[in-house]
């Protein structure tokens, strides 16, 4: 190493395309940047591919045999070399140039989308528009449809090049997809004639200039397909981490204008680098508790309710995996109607998080339907649930004031608004902390009539001879997410009646 550097070694990196750079030169630099971007995937020791030894449980972001690299990774490798003294050649890397924060208000203001852009909406702008590429991390429910529709207006204009003159905009579910298709219309565009939609029941091919997809609707499509794209948009990008995902943006070779948003990342650095990699640098645009404190978002008090269940029950759970105590506690009379009562007895409108659909989603929904009053709406909304009675059902949600609606993590946990929510239950334990971050995030909204809300987390103590249980474990991450986040918290032991 230190011969090396007393050479004085060089690397050239040349841009390839608007996905991968290539570097070329000394074969020792490239292998020790291949080390330096070589990491092991959280839980590769329980994959198949691990046990079946066909994968080392490795993730490697640095082809040593090829140069390539995500363009996106380039600060990364800048930094690197600076470090230790390693000249870089750039051939064609793209320069950009600073635009004036004043001139973005002005653009943003002139779009007239009857909402005010708040400040930190206008940095995150700025920055997107003067390096266009970036991660940006804001949290749930701080505006980011609004920071899209700034930025797909100000890129609509910018590109040039009449091959790829159009705008993508890729979404988890298709409920996202028409929620975003709703605010584009309340900022007073005319979504008509210039946005198409594609998921199932939609053409795929389109003159509108504005296309939002589901990642579902698009993984298979060709790489002509993506061909058209100048700039694209990942709205909730902390799922992007799926290899489906990564093959649709990888499709995207001549598109040199990439935004992802996103208010989660789940903590390990291969997610953060891979999403950076194919986006750009993550830009932080706002803090929770800053935007609380400035009294932009709702105020959170969490209430953890740890179910302490019957001995009988401990004891005959002490042996079980992890699959047989879901299957017990969803299948808990006792808890099923705890949970029951819980929503009953809440004020406002309420969310009920589950995960089983068949086992725990649809017993909840009877139940619950069963003993609320007759005038009182209670909606259950699953996989199967229409795109379009989801939407419905968000929009009476919007104008009811005590509403219960029961839902699936995968349908309501991520992107889905609903301003004039109180309260939220966690029906099903998981220790996710993007799933658990971005549930929380349906109550943040501020409402017209609403400043604050509150979080039921349910957990449960199966724990026998002072061995606890898979799900009280996960628990305790949770509680280790809402101290790093300084949610307030409070932690209630309730005995479970039989």
């Amino acid at each position: 190493m230190k011969k090396r550097l007393e050479k004085m070694q060089n690397i050239i990196i040349k841009k390839l395309n608007d996905v991968y750079l290539q570097v070329d030169g000394d074969n020792n630099i490239k292998r020790e940047l291949s080390e330096f971007f070589t990491f092991e995937v959280p839980g590769y020791k329980f994959t198949p591919m691990y046990r079946n030894r066909v994968w080392d449980g490795k993730i490697r972001l640095f082809s040593y045999a090829t140069g390539k690299v995500y363009y996106g990774l380039l600060p990364y490798i800048q930094e690197y070399c600076k470090k230790n003294n390693i000249y870089i050649v750039e051939d064609g890397i793209d320069k950009y140039e600073k635009i004036d924060i004043e001139k973005v208000k002005q653009f943003c203001k002139a779009l007239k989308t009857k909402l005010e852009f708040r400040d930190y909406q206008l940095d995150a702008i700025h920055h997107c528009i003067s390096n266009h590429r970036s991660l940006c991390l804001s949290p749930t429910a701080s505006g980011k449809s609004l920071i899209i529709y700034a930025l797909l207006r100000y890129y609509l204009l910018e590109i040039k090049e009449k091959k790829q003159n159009k705008v993508l905009i890729i979404v988890p579910t298709t409920s996202l997809v028409e929620q975003l298709y709703s605010d584009f219309k309340a900022y007073g565009y005319n979504v008509d004639k210039n946005v198409h939609r594609i998921y199932s029941g939609y053409e795929r091919e389109t003159n509108k200039r504005i296309v939002i997809s589901t990642w579902q609707s698009l993984y298979k499509l060709p790489k002509s397909f993506f061909e058209e794209f100048g700039c694209v948009f990942g709205d909730e990008a902390h799922l992007f981490k799926a290899k489906s995902l990564t093959s649709i943006l990888t499709k995207l070779e001549q598109c040199k204008y990439r935004i992802g948003l996103t208010g989660t990342l789940d903590g390990t650095k291969t997610h953060k680098l891979v999403l950076e990699g194919l986006f750009g640098s993550v830009n932080r645009v706002a803090r929770t508790e800053d935007l609380q404190k400035k009294k932009q978002l709702a105020d959170l008090k969490i209430m953890c309710l740890v179910l302490e269940h019957s001995d009988a029950a401990k004891f005959s759970n002490r042996q079980h995996k992890y699959p047989d105590e879901i299957d017990y506690l969803v299948s808990s009379k006792a808890r099923n109607i705890f949970i029951r009562n819980l929503l009953l007895d809440q004020q406002g409108n309420s969310l009920c998080l589950f995960q089983l659909v068949e086992k725990h989603g649809k017993e909840l929904f009877k139940i619950v339907k069963e003993k609320a009053d007759k005038n009182r709406k209670v909606f259950f909304v699953y996989g199967g649930t229409d795109t379009d009675i989801r939407e419905d059902i968000r929009k009476i949600t919007e104008r009811s004031d005590n509403a219960i609606i029961i839902a699936s993590y995968g349908t309501f946990s991520t992107g889905i608004n609903i301003r004039n929510l109180h309260n939220i239950v966690f029906a099903s334990p998981s220790k996710s902390r993007i799933r658990n971050l971005q549930s929380i995030g349906r109550g943040l909204r501020l409402g017209d009539n609403k400043s604050n809300a509150t979080l039921f987390d349910i957990s449960d103590d199966l724990s026998y001879n002072g061995k606890s249980n898979y799900t009280l474990e996960h628990f305790k991450e949770r509680i280790n997410t809402y101290t790093d986040e300084n949610f307030n918290y409070e932690i209630h032991n309730v005995k479970l009646k039989d």
